[in-house]
C-alpha cells in the first residue's frame, strides 16, 4: 500500500512505538491522527511533527481508548479533518498487573472496538476506501512471560483477534468474488 496521502489513526501515539509508527506514516506521505490519552505529550508531539510535516498533516486528538464514545468521535473527527481513515494502528497499551481489570480493558478491549469502528469507517458498502488495521501485541502474545499473567493473556489475546480477523475478511473476500461470478 503506498502511503502517500493516506490517512492513518495511531492509538498511544504520543510516546514509544506509537510514535515512532507515526513519525514513519509521515515520513512516507500520510496524514495522521494521533491518539493518546496523555494531553501533554500529545501536544508536545503535534507541535514538532507540525514544524516537520506542516500543520495539515497530523492532528493530536485526546483519546482513553477504554471509551467507545471517545473512539467514535476520533474517528468521525479523523475523518472529517483529514479526510476519511485508510490505516489503523492498534497501539495504546499498558503493562499493569496490580491494575488488571484496566490491563486487559486497555490491551484487549480496545483493540477489538477500535477495530469493529475502523471497519465502520473503512468499509466499501458504506462509502469507505477499504484499508489496513496493525495491532500490536509483544512477545508476551507468543511465549508467556511468567512475571505477568494478565499482560500475557491480553496479548495472546491481541494475536488470536487479529489471525481470526484475517481469515473472515479472508473468507469475506472469496465469498464475495463467488458471489460476483455466479
Amino acid at each position: 500500500m503506498a502511503l502517500q496521502n493516506r490517512v492513518a489513526v495511531v492509538t498511544g501515539a504520543a510516546q514509544g512505538v506509537g510514535r515512532a509508527m507515526a513519525e514513519i506514516l509521515l515520513q512516507n506521505g500520510a496524514k495522521v491522527a494521533l491518539l493518546d490519552v496523555n494531553e501533554a505529550a500529545g501536544k508536545s508531539l503535534k507541535e514538532v511533527l507540525d514544524k516537520q510535516y506542516g500543520t495539515e498533516r497530523s492532528l493530536f486528538l485526546s483519546c482513553d481508548v477504554e471509551s467507545e464514545e471517545q473512539i467514535k468521535a476520533a474517528f468521525q473527527r479523523t475523518a472529517e479533518a483529514l479526510g476519511g481513515v485508510d490505516i489503523v494502528c492498534n497501539n495504546a497499551g499498558i503493562l499493569n498487573e496490580a491494575e488488571w481489570k484496566k490491563t486487559i480493558s486497555i490491551n484487549l478491549v480496545a483493540v477489538v472496538q477500535v477495530t469493529y469502528t475502523a471497519l465502520e469507517h473503512m468499509n466499501k458498502l458504506t462509502g469507505g476506501r477499504g484499508g489496513v488495521i496493525i495491532n500490536t501485541a509483544s512477545m508476551a502474545g507468543l511465549f508467556p512471560f511468567l512475571s505477568c499473567p494478565v499482560y500475557t493473556a491480553t496479548k495472546y489475546g491481541v494475536v488470536g483477534f487479529t489471525r481470526a480477523m484475517a481469515v473472515r475478511m479472508a473468507f469475506l473476500f472469496i465469498l464475495s468474488l463467488a458471489l460476483y461470478v455466479i
